[in-house]
């Protein structure tokens, strides 16, 4: 477990580019935080750090946006509104889980019981005009991409 503290979108980014280079599918990340703490500004770092180019919005409403691009999948899930977990299997979680792709999975609690063990967990919180991100492993490839990111996030 380590944790950093992170001032401005443009760092928060970085920190998603360093993610993006440190973990490959399969893959699962839990996105932990409150409402405005950048998790989707972490996945758009991720996304164009692997060369996505498009929009990276927040899939609030529509709980699930899919990114096929360079030969791979990538799905950034925000279960915000889910109001129970069952509702996943309507998105095809159980399809998703059994490919090569990437998940990236924000209020991952809301899905608690119906999710798979996450590979790497990361907790936001604000901390006056910065965000604290903390970063845990859940599994044993997670805490191999720890080890290497924590190395990468250090240089940021």
């Amino acid at each position: 477990m380590f944790e950093i503290e992170v001032e401005g979108e443009e760092r928060q980014e970085a920190v998603g580019a360093c993610l993006a280079l440190n973990c490959s599918p399969p893959f699962i990340v839990y996105l932990e935080g409150d409402l405005g703490t950048g998790k989707t500004t972490l996945v758009r770092g991720f996304l164009r750090q692997l060369g996505y180019r498009g929009r990276v919005k927040s899939p609030t409403y529509t709980l699930l946006e899919p990114y096929d691009f360079a030969g791979r999948s990538y799905y950034h899930f925000d279960l915000y509104r889910l109001s129970d977990p069952r509702e996943l299997d309507y998105l095809g979680i159980e399809d998703l889980l059994n490919v090569d792709a990437l998940l990236l999975i924000e209020w991952p609690e809301k899905g608690a019981g119906v999710l798979p063990q996450a590979d790497l967990m990361i907790h936001f919180t604000h901390h006056d005009q910065a965000r604290v991100l903390k970063f845990d492993a859940g599994t044993e490839r997670g805490a191999e991409s720890l080890m290497q990111l924590q190395k990468a996030v250090a240089k940021v």
